[in-house]
């Protein structure tokens, strides 16, 4: 089984930092990674480290930076190395930022976010500077709600997804992707193409997912369910 994270096994807030840590969902994180027999992997936009502040560890294998990074069932970090033109696009967003009023730049390894949640109205401008930046300088853009990312160029959540299929651990399973965003679009393709399926969060769109969840919330109790 294979999970995303914000807006799936959390809430989205208006900024990253603010979703933490919850008891409950570590605990039944944990009790599903044993279930599963270790078969269990967040695949996250984010940081593994931060996949890891926020789950407190529960879950080994965890693949974040949307496929850039990833920690195998042994422990071991298979981690891209970052565009050399990253740092000089960052500096530009931070310029771009700083000018306007609601914006906020998230850093990561690998990428970096532009999120504009807390001013809607700056979308177009947002992504217009992404594309043109990533133009320029051979950087991926990808697209998510309120969110426009300018990534090193490597593999996305459905590379990650087939690379977790190929471990002892999820040999012979069918891949079940979990995820509410359109950069979880390509772990959906990958789950159907090798034999499983898609359950998109949220509101009902064009997608690859074969089933919907509502809400975080639903994800949780099916998750409950699933284990009695």
């Amino acid at each position: 089984m294979f999970l995303d994270l914000d807006g799936t096994l959390a809430p989205i807030e208006t900024s990253p930092e603010k979703v933490g840590p919850d008891p409950a969902r570590t605990a039944l994180l944990d009790r599903l990674q044993l279930w599963l027999g270790g078969g269990l992997a967040v695949v996250s936009g984010r940081p593994v480290t931060d996949v890891d502040r926020i789950l407190g560890g529960a879950v080994t294998c965890v693949s974040g930076g949307h496929g850039r990074e990833r920690r195998t069932p042994t422990g071991e970090r298979v981690d891209l190395r970052a565009h050399p033109d990253l740092p000089a696009v960052t500096a530009m967003l931070e310029s771009f930022v700083a000018a306007q009023r609601g914006l906020l730049l998230e850093h990561k390894a690998c990428s970096v976010a532009l999120h504009y949640r807390g001013h809607p109205p700056a979308a177009d401008a947002c992504l217009d500077i992404a594309h043109r930046l990533a133009r320029a300088h051979g950087l991926d853009v990808i697209e998510g709600r309120m969110v426009v990312e300018l990534l090193t160029p490597g593999p996305d959540k459905g590379d990650a997804l087939q690379l977790f299929m190929r471990e002892a651990a999820f040999a012979g399973r069918r891949p079940v992707m979990v995820g509410d965003d359109l950069t979880d679009e390509p772990a959906f393709e990958a789950a159907a193409a090798l034999g499983g399926f898609g359950v998109l969060v949220g509101e009902p769109r064009e997608t690859a997912a074969r089933h919907r969840l509502a809400n975080p919330e639903a994800v949780m109790t099916w998750l409950s369910g699933s284990l009695r």
